[in-house]
């Protein structure tokens, strides 16, 4: 259906509200026009579909029911725009996934928890970049020992033997990005006064 088709089906559904809602409320015209101040005949009219409904006719009646003015016209529900995160729980970790469709990179929200665990490094196939939020975290990458603090990020190729975790003296809180395929993430940067940018 047309855009326009849609808004021509809902104005003319908005007279016949306008009575339902009246007669409901077992008000006259006579009463709702002493409400609104809006004549008799015009009311009659509006809900007979023989006049155009506008603003300056539907805001003094939504007034006098004291309801919605989008339940006069009939506006269909705005869907809730609030993202529900599901948590799940691995290796001893919450991880909250912020990505909702499917894609070659996945993002993530990691909660690692505050225990000394024995490094166990594996592999697989991907592309990882990591950031810290809060806390520490020991990355341990092929011959590689290091320890990233907040504010700080890494990335690596999933097929060298890796590991991370938190020191044990307290959780951390870190960002994944990860390519199942390779795909790496293109950090873009402003170039230094007097430097050519390079992408």
């Amino acid at each position: 259906m047309h855009d326009s088709d849609t808004v021509t089906r809902a104005l003319s559904e908005v007279g016949p509200r306008l009575r339902r809602l009246r007669t409901d409320r077992g008000l006259t015209l006579a009463a709702l026009a002493e409400l609104t101040g809006i004549s008799r005949s015009t009311l009659s009219r509006l809900e007979s579909g023989q006049r155009r409904p506008s603003l300056e006719l539907l805001l003094p009646i939504s007034q006098a029911h004291q309801v919605p003015l989008d339940e006069l016209v009939g506006a269909p529900e705005v869907g809730d725009p609030r993202v529900r995160l599901r948590p799940r729980r691995a290796h001893g970790s919450t991880v909250v996934p912020l990505t909702t469709f499917p894609g070659p990179l996945q993002a993530y929200k990691m909660i690692l928890p505050a225990t000394r665990a024995t490094p166990e490094p594996r592999t697989h196939e991907g592309y990882e970049w990591l950031y810290v939020l809060s806390g520490r975290v020991r990355l341990i990458l092929a011959d590689h020992d290091v320890m990233l603090t907040s504010g700080e990020a890494a990335e690596f190729d999933t097929r060298l033997p890796h590991w991370f975790g938190t020191d044990g003296e307290g959780p951390a809180e870190i960002l994944s990005l990860f390519g199942s395929q390779g795909e790496r993430v293109h950090v873009r940067a402003r170039p230094r006064k007097g430097g050519t940018r390079r992408d």
